[in-house]
């Protein structure tokens, strides 16, 4: 049984010895106006003291206390979790926030499965309650989104999968929440809710929830395609972080007006991702033709690299490259504390010539977000004890390469298992390192990445691929495919 089935089941019982209230009384008839869900700033910071997931967050937390000082940083929306046995909530907080701050929109945050919870919560002050489409069948839903529509509060429709978008999509509501966080395992994956939102064919306002630590974890949400965040501990631990994550929120939404219709690096990578066959970035490339062949082959990702190297290409190499189904990255490595790009890496960027940049150098996490967006990490590993440092970066993957104090890449070196491991006990596996036609098929059936990043293997000489490796490179993705397939 999943954690979120057990807390489910756990409540049933509870409400069959006190009822829905749970034992907190609740006015006959709602005492506050309803104030409209999704105004701008859409932040909605949390009020919770534990969680399945952390543990105790802050356990002495005042619920009124708390969503003033949201409210004192420019929040107009506060989540309350009630749920009282893991998350140590309870209905008496959204009644007791509700009533000292009647101007900020409340959602109730729990695992509501009856019209009696609808009811209730619109009683205690709730302009919108959380329905979570797993745990609920069609009509149940469908039921419960009804009473709240009677009623006159907003439904915010929470879902995690294709099949979650389709049950819920009669309905069309106007506010539809994808989480980050896996339900059944309480991990989370910030490029889940870019995949799940694809699927959502009608007009709604998207919230991503879960995961949101940083005014760059807001910007990549927005900038992804999403109307609001969703925080927790984050802000329950520091509420003075809600001011930058709205800040964030913009910032993001305005990347995504000037990108215009032009895609997204991590929107377009989370849609390309498929069981078994991993993503697939050919590097170090240096000519048009072995681009376009990468990219017929199934290529999903093409770099070059923009730093010194045998392999290095200048700015009108790429840009001769032209329009590729394949994303385009450009590797550059900088130094602890640089000030800005090199300008053609920046132009390459800023003109769509390039999808992302990959930092490869000596880049912090601070650093990375405001040198370039967007972008993600590579770092070189000594060995298992260097793992860690994958989740000091807030980019949504790290991809990981074998350390060599000669070189930042293409030296054909690998990974060891073991660091491999402990690299996949905290992040989806992005692997870069010696990998070629000979050993791809082991690797992918080995440890499953999520992508590899292959370069030197795949030459005839430095910057020029050999058709007849890049050939045999993709029958083996596509036999070592296979064969996880058929073993799943």
């Amino acid at each position: 049984m999943s954690i979120m089935h057990e807390i489910i089941e756990r409540r049933r019982r509870r409400i069959g010895v006190e009822g829905h209230s749970l034992g907190v009384h609740v006015p006959e008839s709602r005492r506050v106006p309803v104030v409209p869900f999704g105004r701008s700033p859409f932040v909605i910071c949390e009020i919770k003291r534990r969680s399945p997931s952390k543990g105790a967050i802050s356990a002495s937390l005042d619920a009124v206390a708390q969503a003033s000082l949201y409210a004192s940083r420019g929040i107009r929306t506060v989540s309350v979790l009630t749920e009282e046995d893991h998350f140590s909530g309870s209905l008496e907080d959204l009644i007791r926030v509700k009533e000292s701050n009647p101007d900020l929109c409340v959602l109730r945050k729990d695992f509501l499965t009856d019209v009696e919870d609808i009811e209730l919560s619109y009683r205690a002050g709730a302009d919108c309650v959380l329905l979570i489409a797993s745990a609920l069948d069609r009509e149940r839903f469908e039921l419960l989104f009804r009473t709240a529509g009677r009623l006159g509060i907003a439904c915010l429709v929470e879902v995690h999968s294709a099949e979650e978008v389709a049950m819920v999509a009669g309905a069309r509501p106007a506010f539809t929440g994808i989480n980050a966080r896996d339900l059944s395992t309480f991990s989370v994956d910030p490029l889940l809710p870019l995949s799940v939102r694809r699927f959502i064919d009608w007009d709604t306002q998207t919230v991503f929830e879960s995961g949101i630590q940083s005014r760059e974890h807001a910007r990549f949400a927005a900038a992804s395609g999403f109307s609001g965040i969703l925080v927790g501990e984050s802000v329950v631990r520091d509420p003075s972080l809600a001011a930058e994550l709205a800040e964030g929120l913009e910032e993001g939404k305005r990347s995504a007006q000037e990108r215009g219709a032009a895609p997204f690096f991590w929107s377009e990578l989370a849609a390309r991702r498929r069981g078994g066959r991993p993503l697939v970035k050919v590097c170090g490339l240096t000519s048009p033709e072995d681009a376009h062949l990468a990219e017929r082959l199934g290529a999903d990702v093409l770099g070059f690299i923009l730093a010194p190297s045998k392999r290095r290409v200048d700015e009108s190499a790429v840009a001769e490259v032209g329009a590729t189904g394949a994303l385009k990255v450009g590797v550059v490595v900088l130094g602890q504390g640089a000030s800005a790009l090199p300008d053609e890496a920046a132009r390459l960027l800023e003109t769509g010539a390039l999808d992302a940049l990959q930092f490869h150098g000596d880049e912090q996490p601070s650093e990375c977000s405001r040198l370039a967006f967007p972008y993600y990490k590579a770092l070189q590993l000594r060995g298992s004890d260097d793992a860690g440092q994958v989740s000091g970066f807030r980019c949504p993957r790290v991809l990981v390469d074998a350390y060599s104090k000669d070189a930042r890449g293409g030296t054909g070196r690998s990974l060891d298992a073991s660091t491999i491991a402990a690299v996949q006990e905290r992040t989806p596996l992005w692997l870069a390192g010696g990998i070629g036609p000979d050993n791809v098929f082991e690797i992918i059936t080995g440890f499953s990445p999520e992508l590899i990043d292959a370069s030197s293997a795949l030459e005839a000489s430095p910057g020029r691929k050999d058709p007849e490796k890049l050939n045999r490179f993709f029958a083996e993705i596509e036999r070592a495919a296979a064969a996880v397939t058929e073993r799943a």
